[in-house]
C-alpha cells in the first residue's frame, strides 16, 4: 500500500490567529486526498514534535491544568528520588513565579500524578490512590485532571475534526514531518478517522539548542516559519524564567550572555527582550525586532532549575586520572541486589558517552573508549551488568538507552574491555554553509583519465570500474562547501597524527576515515548516487576578524577547525562531487552530512546535515531549498512522503 502525503502544515487554534502569516503553533495537519486531516496525538511523542520543526519543548496542557487545579493543594510527598510536593497556592498559572516554592518540584509531581492517572483512565474514582502517602493529591488530581480532560475535550470539539488514519513514527533525527515513518493505523478509521482517548498534536515556539544538560541551551524561537536566535541585550532573569517555565521547567537559575553556550545560524528573532513575568510564552513579551548592532556572538541563554531526579547516582567513573575520566561503572539489580558493574564495550561510541557525560553533570563527551585496561577501576565490579547498549543521545540516563535488560551478552566480558569516557564541559560545533552550496552547484563532464585518483579513493560510483580510460567521461553534480565551527571549542580529528593514512596518488593525509557524506535521494529516501569526503586537509581557511588561524594542513600540520574559524572546500578540488552518471532526469533531495558516523564530539549533532531539493533535466540541474536539516539516518525524502506499509 503506498500512501503520499502531499501536504503538511499548522492550523490556528483561535480564528484570529488564522489572520496572521505563517501560522507558527496550533494543530498539525497532513492533506491527505484533497482533504486537510487532524494527526492525532495518539503515539504523539516529543521525537515528532522535534520535526515540527525541531523542538525540545514540552506540550502547553500545564496551564489548563493550573487553570482547573483547586485552590490549594496540600502537602504531600512524591515517590523518591522526586523532591517533597511542597503546599501550591495555584489561583492563577500567570502568577506561577511569584509562588514561594519552586515551580519544578510542583511541575514534577504533577507530572507523575497525570502519568499515573493516564495509565489508570479510570476518571470516576478518585479514591483510588495514584501516587503511595499521596492520599489529599491524589484526590485533588482526580479533580484536576477529570477537569481538564474535559475542557480539552469540549474546546476541540468545537468544530467537527477530521484526522488522518495514521499516527506517526519520528526518530527525532529527521528534518521535515513528511521524512517521518508512518506509526500504527487508527482503530475505526473510515473517511473521516476518530481520535479516540486523544488530541490534536500541537506545535511549540521556543527550544533551547547547544546545552549540555537538561534545561539548558540557546535560546531560540520559531517566527515566520523559520527558526532563529535572541539577543542578549537587556537579557535577565525574569526573560529567561519565562523561557523556562514556557518549556516545562523551574525559573531560571542563569541568564547566559555572549554566546557562551555556541553560536546559532541564521535570523536573530528577538532583540532588547522587556518581560514583566507575568507572560506564558517569551513571544508574548515586548521585544525589538530590529537586530542592528547584534550578531550571534550575542545569542542568548539559559539554565533552567530541574527537578533532581538522582540519576548521577545510579553510574560512576572509575580509575580516571581526574573526575572527568574513567570506566563507566553502573549501579544494577543482580539475584535481588545492587551492586555495581562494567558495561559491554561492544559497539560503544560518542553517543553513548554523551548520555553518560549529561547524566553525571559532566558536560560533553570528548571521547569514548572501547578498552580501559590502562584504568585500574574497581575489582569488585569487573563483572558487566549493561550490554547491547544503544542510545539516540537524548536521553537523560544511560539505562533509558536501549540495552539488553537482564540477559546481558558480552563475549569480551569486562574488566579491561569495559567501556570508558571522557568528558568536557565544552563541545565544538560544525555547521555547512547551506547557502554556499546552492550558490555553487554544477554540473562537469569529466573524462576518466584525469579520475584515476578519485577512483582509487572511492569517490565515484561502482559503474567508473567499467567506464574506458580513453574516452569515458563521468558527469559530476560539483559544489562548494564551507563548514563553521560554531561551538566552544576547537574541532579536531579523532585520531592524532601519528595514525593519519597517507594516501600517495594524492599526495595527502587523511586524518579521519570519511568527514562527509554527500548523497542524492529519490523522493522516497532511496539513494541513487553518494560520495564521500575524507577529512584530508582540516584547516582554518577564514576565521572572524577577531580569531587567530591555529591549524594549517601545511608540512605535516596539526589539523582542526578553531571556534569562529571555517574550513572551505572548493568545488574544483578532487572529490568535492556527487558521480550522478547513473542518474536519470527527475526531482530529488541533496544531502551532505558532516561528521555522519559521530567519530567526534559535538554540542549539538542536529545540524549537521543539509538538505537541498534539486531537479535534474538530463542536462542542467538546478538546487533551491537549501536548509540545515537534522542529523541521523537518511530520511524518507522531502515535502512530499511515500512510505510502503
Amino acid at each position: 500500500m503506498n500512501i503520499q502525503v502531499e501536504d503538511i502544515r499548522i492550523r490556528a487554534i483561535l480564528a484570529t490567529y488564522r489572520k496572521r502569516v505563517p501560522v507558527t503553533e496550533g494543530y498539525v495537519e497532513v492533506k491527505d486526498e484533497g482533504t486537510w486531516k487532524q494527526i492525532c496525538d495518539k503515539h504523539w511523542t516529543m521525537k515528532n514534535s522535534r520535526i515540527l520543526p525541531h523542538s525540545s519543548s514540552t506540550a502547553g496542557i500545564r496551564f489548563l491544568l493550573a487553570k482547573a487545579a483547586p485552590s490549594h493543594i496540600p502537602p504531600s510527598h512524591c515517590p523518591q528520588p522526586q523532591p517533597a510536593c511542597p503546599a501550591l497556592p495555584l489561583h492563577d498559572a500567570g502568577r506561577m513565579e511569584l509562588d514561594p516554592f519552586p515551580f519544578p518540584v510542583y511541575h514534577t509531581c504533577l507530572f507523575l500524578l497525570r502519568s499515573a492517572w493516564s495509565s489508570s483512565r479510570k476518571f470516576g474514582s478518585e479514591k483510588q490512590e495514584l501516587l503511595p502517602g499521596c492520599s489529599a493529591v491524589n484526590k485533588a488530581a482526580g479533580e484536576l485532571l477529570v477537569l481538564s480532560e474535559i475542557a480539552l475535550r469540549m474546546f476541540a470539539s468545537r468544530r467537527k475534526q477530521h484526522y488522518w488514519a495514521y499516527s506517526m513514527d519520528c526518530s527525532g533525527n529527521e528534518a521535515h514531518i513528511s521524512s517521518c515513518k508512518l506509526g500504527n493505523h487508527l482503530t475505526g478509521t473510515a473517511k473521516n478517522s476518530s481520535c479516540a482517548n486523544g488530541m490534536p498534536a500541537v506545535q511549540p515556539l521556543v527550544r533551547l539548542k547547544g546545552g549540555a544538560g537538561t534545561g539548558e541551551g540557546r535560546v531560540e524561537v520559531l517566527r515566520n516559519g523559520e527558526w532563529g536566535t535572541v539577543c542578549d541585550d537587556n537579557w535577565n532573569l525574569v526573560s529567561a524564567s519565562v523561557v523556562c517555565r514556557e518549556l516545562g521547567f523551574g525559573s531560571a537559575k542563569e541568564a547566559i550572555a555572549g554566546a557562551r553556550l555556541g553560536q546559532g545560524m541564521g535570523p536573530i528573532h528577538l532583540n532588547e527582550i522587556d518581560c514583566t513575568g507575568f507572560e506564558k510564552s517569551v513571544t508574548d513579551c515586548k521585544f525589538n525586532t530590529e537586530s542592528q548592532g547584534c550578531n550571534h556572538e550575542e545569542d542568548a541563554a539559559v539554565r533552567c532549575n530541574v527537578p533532581a531526579m538522582g540519576f548521577q547516582n545510579q553510574l560512576r567513573l572509575s580509575g580516571g586520572r581526574n573526575p572527568y575520566e574513567g570506566r563507566v561503572e553502573v549501579l544494577a539489580e543482580r539475584n535481588g541486589t545492587l551492586r555495581w558493574g562494567t558495561v559491554c564495550s561492544h559497539n560503544w561510541g560518542t553517543v553513548e558517552a554523551m548520555v553518560v557525560c549529561r547524566q553525571l553533570g559532566l558536560g560533553f563527551a570528548s571521547h569514548a573508549f572501547q578498552e580501559t585496561w590502562y584504568w585500574h577501576g574497581d575489582v569488585s565490579a569487573d563483572d558487566v551488568v549493561m550490554s547491547g547498549v544503544k542510545c539516540s543521545g537524548t536521553e537523560m540516563s544511560l539505562s533509558h538507552c536501549r540495552h539488553d535488560g537482564a540477559h546481558v551478552s558480552c563475549p569480551r566480558g569486562g574488566g579491561r574491555f569495559g567501556a570508558g569516557v571522557s568528558c568536557s564541559e565544552t563541545a565544538p560545533d560544525l555547521v555547512l554553509n547551506a547557502e554556499l552550496v546552492e550558490q555553487t552547484a554544477y554540473l562537469e563532464d569529466r573524462p576518466m583519465f584525469l579520475l584515476q585518483c578519485a577512483l582509487e579513493e572511492n569517490c565515484l560510483a561502482s559503474s567508473a570500474h567499467n567506464t574506458s580510460l580513453t574516452s569515458g567521461y563521468r558527469r559530476l553534480l560539483r559544489f562548494s562547501s564551507q563548514i563553521h565551527n560554531n561551538g566552544q571549542s576547537d574541532f579536531r580529528p579523532k585520531n592524532g597524527r601519528h595514525a593519519w593514512v597517507w594516501h600517495d596518488c594524492h599526495r595527502h593525509y587523511h586524518s579521519m576515515e570519511v568527514f562527509t557524506h554527500y548523497d542524492l535521494l529519490n523522493l522516497n529516501g532511496t539513494k541513487v548516487a553518494e560520495g564521500h569526503k575524507a577529512s584530508f586537509c582540516l584547516e582554518d581557511t577564514e576565521c572572524e576578524a577577531d580569531v587567530q588561524k591555529q591549524y594549517e594542513c601545511a608540512n605535516f600540520g596539526e589539523q582542526g577547525i578553531t571556534v569562529g574559524c571555517w574550513d572551505v572546500y572548493r568545488h574544483d578540488i578532487d572529490c568535492q562531487w556527487i558521480d550522478i552518471t547513473d542518474v536519470p532526469p527527475g526531482d530529488y533531495l541533496f544531502q551532505v552530512v558532516i561528521n555522519p558516523n559521530y567519530e567526534v564530539a559535538e554540542s549539538d549533532y542536529s545540524n549537521n546535515v543539509m538538505k537541498c531539493r534539486s531537479r535534474y533535466d538530463g542536462q542542467r540541474i538546478w538546487m533551491y531549498n537549501c536548509h540545515i536539516g537534522k542529523a541521523g539516518n537518511p530520511p524518507a525524502g522531502p515535502g512530499l512522503l511515500q512510505v510502503r506499509i
